[in-house]
């Protein structure tokens, strides 16, 4: 942003420190006014027509501008978990098993949500419990670290479970 003599208007609209308004002044009465405040001058808006400048502490002014972003960034992170997806197969082995526990365990911990799905083949498709049944007991082994938010659902030739972490 534009401050005190790379201002490059002739006429602005100045916001004095505390937010008032003190009119319509030329680039040199506004940098005296300013000058007078011990502040800086600010070009706020130079699309506006007068550009509206403001009289104010140029440092303060992007500490504070830099500490929202960071906040709104944080903010942003917080609310942007991703949805991880694992495979299981029907006929899982027990290590195979233990091993995608670890695995969402770790993303658990991490704040994402978890999609769990079982895809059936052939003539698996006739033997839909099996499925479910390796998904709940995906589930119960989850149940310290993690909530069902959606219970066990067929969708085409796969069946899905959706997992969120436990709130703390």
């Amino acid at each position: 942003m534009p401050i005190n003599e790379q201002i490059r208007h002739n006429q602005m609209l100045v916001i004095g420190p505390n937010g008032e308004q003190l009119g319509v002044k030329t680039k040199a009465d506004a940098l005296t006014l300013a000058s007078y405040a011990g502040f800086d001058l600010v070009l706020i808006n130079g699309n506006a027509n007068p550009p509206v400048c403001k009289i104010l502490d140029y440092n303060k002014f992007k500490y504070e501008k830099k500490k929202k972003a960071k906040e709104s960034l944080k903010k942003q992170r917080e609310s942007s978990t991703e949805l991880k997806e694992f495979r299981l197969s029907v006929n899982i082995d027990k290590h195979d098993f233990d091993t995608k526990v670890k695995n969402v365990t770790k993303y658990l911990e991490k704040g994402h949500r978890i999609k769990v799905t079982v895809r059936f083949r052939g003539r698996e498709l006739a033997h839909t419990e099996l499925g479910r049944e390796v998904l709940v007991k995906f589930a119960e082994v989850l149940t310290d670290k993690s909530e069902i938010e959606q219970q066990p659902k067929m969708e085409g030739r796969s069946m899905y479970i959706m997992l969120v972490p436990k709130k703390k």
